[in-house]
């Protein structure tokens, strides 16, 4: 598989649990268009399905959950608009993930960055390896901002300092930090993560499925009351995608080009 290849979010379902897979194992599974237009038909589909009563999500190979979204789409970005459309759009899809009616897990092998955290946020309940590292570095990569509602999602469950380290600072949060502060639920070697992620989901089937629907919805709605207007944050998405330090990071990932941040 190359990085050009637009790459697939292959669903199964076993036992009445669904298992998504993000899988373009030769660039992390880095996230293209396509990838998440199918994570967002593949929720449609799901909420709909009566048969099941959690979703699991992973990545493929073993390496990543998901290291983001495929930087070399960003190449023909041309506006502040072109930004913000794409920020609404990760929004809608993590929203997606975030609103689904069942119980959803994370299953996080190495890299969860950027739009892979952002996907796991999203998720009821996060288990992980200790190989573990997640952040979103784009103080260090791209110089770009995100969205108020991802920077929300963060804050909720991060807490400001470690949401400023992780930002900020551009910081990766390894497997024991993460469990310390919330971030994970529980750690599990690589070679039992499958079986136990298996377990906890499959455990659904013997709870009371109006009560655990009315948990989560309740519980979002009290994370919603707290969150900011969707467009709290264009202003930094425009100035900060459409700047010269972004433009010369992107074409860093593209061509291998050399660049410093300028601050403009």
């Amino acid at each position: 598989m190359t990085q050009s290849d637009p790459g697939a979010v292959h669903l199964s379902k076993q036992a009445g649990v669904a298992w998504l897979t993000f899988d373009r194992t030769a660039s992390r599974n880095a996230m293209t268009w396509e990838m998440y237009d199918q994570l967002e038909a593949h929720c449609e589909a799901l909420e709909q399905d009566p048969e099941v009563v959690a979703v699991v999500m992973r990545g493929a190979g073993g390496e990543a959950f998901v290291a983001g979204t495929d930087i070399k789409q960003f190449a023909r970005f041309e506006s502040g608009d072109d930004a913000i459309d794409y920020e609404r759009r990760i929004d809608r899809v993590v929203g997606r993930v975030e609103r689904l009616p069942k119980p959803t897990f994370a299953l996080l092998e190495g890299f969860c960055v950027g739009g892979g955290a952002a996907i796991a946020l999203a998720c009821d309940f996060r288990i992980a390896t200790p190989s573990l590292k997640f952040g979103i570095p784009i103080a260090k990569t791209l110089g770009n901002c995100l969205s108020v509602t991802n920077v929300a999602r963060l804050v909720d469950y991060a807490g400001p300092a470690r949401a400023k380290q992780v930002l900020m600072a551009g910081e990766l949060v390894r497997a024991d930090e993460a469990l310390a502060t919330g971030l994970v639920g529980e750690l599990v070697e690589a070679d039992a993560i499958e079986a136990r992620v298996a377990e906890q989901a499959a455990a659904f089937r013997e709870r009371a499925p109006l009560t655990v629907r009315a948990a989560k919805e309740v519980i979002q709605r009290v994370l919603d009351e707290r969150r900011p207007a969707s467009d709290a944050s264009d202003d930094w998405i425009a100035a900060c995608y459409t700047s010269d330090d972004f433009k010369a990071a992107v074409d860093k990932f593209v061509n291998k080009t050399p660049f410093s941040w300028r601050g403009h």
